[in-house]
């Protein structure tokens, strides 16, 4: 439970900075796979998060902020998942990538949500409104786009008869 606007700010900088690497790392790997529609939202959304960390930053400049006990990753990065990380990028269709980032910007909106529900302070929850409020435009665009892009079905049979 979040209990100090320090404490929000900590966990939204930690959410923003994993959402503008992935949305950044999302965008290359689609723009790679020639989906043009797919990358270029992503590098919206990069670009996005990257400003509201911007913001979050100038608005902590000064603030003494809490260390942060929860992590964000939205896919394991470090070593020894490094193998795995690189391999799940490699084989994501754009509808699984838009799904993964939906479940992310879903769960960011949750907390947000949650903090607004139980903040004591006015300020606080104002915070977590706003938030919210951001996620919210996140998952609404996703939502459109992975509703236009179909999933890729592998035909197993077709390859193995290709033999």
């Amino acid at each position: 439970m979040v209990e100090s606007t320090a404490e929000l700010y900590v966990h939204a900088i930690a959410m923003e900075r994993e959402a503008a690497e992935r949305y950044a790392e999302f965008s290359r790997r689609m723009a790679d796979e020639g989906n043009t529609d797919v990358a270029a939202l992503f590098a919206r959304l990069a670009a996005q998060e990257s400003e509201h960390l911007a913001t979050l930053r100038r608005r902590t400049s000064g603030v003494e902020l809490p260390p942060l006990e929860s992590d964000y990753s939205w896919i394991d990065i470090g070593a020894p998942e490094t193998l795995a990380h690189d391999l799940v990028f490699r084989l994501m269709t754009p509808h699984q990538a838009l799904g993964v980032a939906l479940r992310a910007e879903k769960n960011a909106k949750a907390f947000f949500e949650q903090a607004q529900r139980v903040a004591g302070d006015p300020g606080l929850r104002a915070l977590a409104r706003e938030m919210a409020a951001e996620e919210k435009e996140h998952i609404a665009m996703l939502e459109a786009l992975l509703a236009r892009t179909p999933e890729a079905v592998v035909d197993w049979a077709a390859l193995y008869d290709a033999r």
